[in-house]
């Protein structure tokens, strides 16, 4: 069976990238948001078996729909993507329990490399 994967970003190009490259790769994608909130709407009734999701987004960041979902499930997996590689950004990842992250810019089969395995 096909992992199911949620794919969170407010840019339409980045969507489209890794669409492709899941597809291509035996995934589903179940749902894709352009923004924490609808992110964290999606979430419980898709149940997506991994999530990508952007950190900076208009009305409700990364950062903060990552933890609404995990208070939801402890075991949500999700690959935190952003184009702010800094420490602090990926310390704030790791505190809300993050634990994979991927600086922008990213190939497809990057992201594949990594849900693979998640």
């Amino acid at each position: 069976m096909a992992k199911r994967l949620m794919i969170v970003d407010d840019s339409p190009a980045i969507r489209v990238l890794i669409e492709r490259a899941a597809l291509a790769n035996g995934y589903e994608v179940c749902a894709q948001a352009k923004n924490g909130e609808e992110a964290v709407k999606l979430y419980s009734s898709m149940l997506p078996d991994v999530i990508t999701m952007d950190i900076t987004m208009p009305i409700k960041d990364g950062l903060e729909a990552a933890k609404e979902i995990l208070a939801q499930n402890p075991d949500a997996r999700i690959l935190m993507l952003s184009a702010m590689g800094d420490e602090d950004i990926i310390k704030q990842a790791e505190d809300v329990g993050i634990t994979y992250f991927m600086k922008k810019p990213f190939k497809g089969e990057d992201v594949i490399r990594i849900l693979d395995n998640m």
